[in-house]
């Protein structure tokens, strides 16, 4: 095992990564911007790197800064995260001609599934069905509207490197495609170093179900199962949850497998998830492969007992998996809700500022609460980066104690300073669509604001 890592990231996935490595005897190294430089956060860490000003562009996207803070920190990997530069090929590649580790897919697998154009022709050769649209990244507005004149309205442009909802418009004629494609590109080179975007036909009423992935150097490979994502604003996940409520035993373990299956075709290794969108007549579009650990793996954890991030570390030093599927157990239900400092009421309008408040749930039967966070009360949340300040993931033996579980860990919550999301999820959790499961990415159950 490596004797220490740099978490190349800020906030909440990096105190995450930063615990698992110490329950491993791994030193956890971080990086800060300026923006971050007196957070709270960054004491989950042996030392810290400042990489530069409070832009990600001129800081956490700053790849050969990075490099060198792993380098002057003796670190012997480095482990991306999510966002920023967690799919960025180059990156890995900088990263292992410095001699470091980099705790991801191979680079030749990552310029294949990291983008997601590329990882859309890689699934259609493998035989899965895919959500129409282009066969590349856009050259310009005016590929874009070719293709969308093929496809057929509406259409989503997305981030070829990205993911998390950075870069994606979604267009329902000609004119809002012009409007929108060069915010698109603007938000994904901000986001992900890279402008690069692709078209998708948008299958309205549909479900956003992925599958979570991990596979070692040494040809074996499982699933642990799928998380539901289909509560969204803005094309961001809100909420998630496992198993799915909309698919049966047989379609779960039959998704499963053609995700392993085509995960081993072209060489994956470490965790990944393997995303697609479920029609309401049941049948399924891959849509990408998200090279990279996910926001929301707490929820799969909870069902599988398998903690994904030291999984992560142990494959990238080179050890094998030490699971097989029939090994894997995943039992009772789990859910996750994001906590974003935002307003939800004024069209999720980001709300950075001082947390005068900060408390937490902690367990609030029949089943378990898990908190995830970078935060503590007096914490200032700053405007440069993404708003999640918390996720709340609760785990209970049906799908009905969990609801109950999360509604009174968030009913339990007391949060000041900042508006949140947490209004939002009760009412979702109190709403009959959710109750019932029957809900997808067009709407937000129970919330009309």
């Amino acid at each position: 095992m490596f004797r220490r890592l740099l978490v190349a990231n800020r906030g909440e996935v990096a105190v995450r990564i930063a615990r698992t490595a110490r329950e491993l005897g791994v030193e956890p190294l971080g990086v800060v911007s300026s923006a971050d430089r007196d957070a709270s956060w960054k004491d989950a860490f042996a030392e810290v790197v400042c990489l530069g000003p409070a832009p990600a562009a001129e800081s956490y996207l700053r790849a050969e800064r990075i490099v060198q803070a792993a380098l002057q920190t003796h670190a012997s990997a480095v482990h991306p995260g999510w966002g920023f530069l967690a799919e960025d090929r180059r990156f890995a590649q900088l990263c292992r001609q410095h001699g470091l580790a980099f705790v991801g897919p191979p680079t030749s697998v990552m310029a294949l599934l990291g983008v997601k154009s590329p990882a859309k022709a890689a699934m259609r050769a493998g035989g899965l069905a895919v959500v129409p649209g282009s066969d590349g990244s856009l050259a310009d507005v005016e590929a874009a509207l070719a293709c969308a004149k093929e496809t057929g309205y509406p259409v989503l442009l997305k981030a070829d490197y990205g993911g998390g909802g950075r870069g994606m418009r979604l267009a329902h004629n000609e004119g809002e495609l012009r409007e929108v494609f060069a915010a698109a590109r603007a938000e994904a080179l901000a986001a992900f170093g890279s402008g690069d975007v692709y078209l998708e036909r948008y299958l309205t009423a549909g479900r956003h179900i992925e599958v979570q992935l991990l596979a070692d150097g040494h040809g074996a490979a499982v699933h642990l199962g799928e998380r539901e994502c289909s509560v969204q604003r803005k094309h961001q996940k809100l909420i998630e949850e496992s198993p799915s409520p909309a698919l049966t035993p047989n379609e779960r373990a039959a998704l499963g497998a053609r995700a392993v299956e085509a995960a081993l075709s072209v060489g994956y290794e470490n965790a990944g998830t393997m995303e697609f969108l479920r029609t309401p007549q049941g049948h399924l579009f891959f849509m990408e492969v998200n090279a990279r650990l996910q926001v929301e793996h707490p929820v799969t954890e909870m069902v599988s007992g398998v903690d994904i991030v030291r999984k992560q570390l142990e494959i990238a030093a080179g050890r094998h998996l030490g699971l097989s599927q029939a090994d894997v157990e995943l039992a009772g239900h789990s859910i996750e809700c994001r906590i974003n400092a935002e307003d939800p009421s004024a069209g999720f309008r980001p709300a950075p500022g001082r947390l005068e408040r900060f408390d937490l749930p902690t367990d609030r039967g029949p089943g378990r609460v898990r908190v995830d966070t970078h935060l503590v009360a007096g914490d200032v949340i700053p405007p440069n980066y993404d708003s999640l300040i918390a996720k709340v993931i609760v785990h209970a033996e049906s799908r009905e104690q969990a609801i109950e579980t999360m509604t009174n860990a968030l009913a339990a919550t007391r949060i000041e300073g900042v508006p949140t999301t947490v209004p939002l999820h009760l009412a979702v959790l109190a709403s009959d669509a959710f109750r019932a499961g029957d809900y997808d990415t067009s709407t937000i159950p129970g919330w009309s604001a």
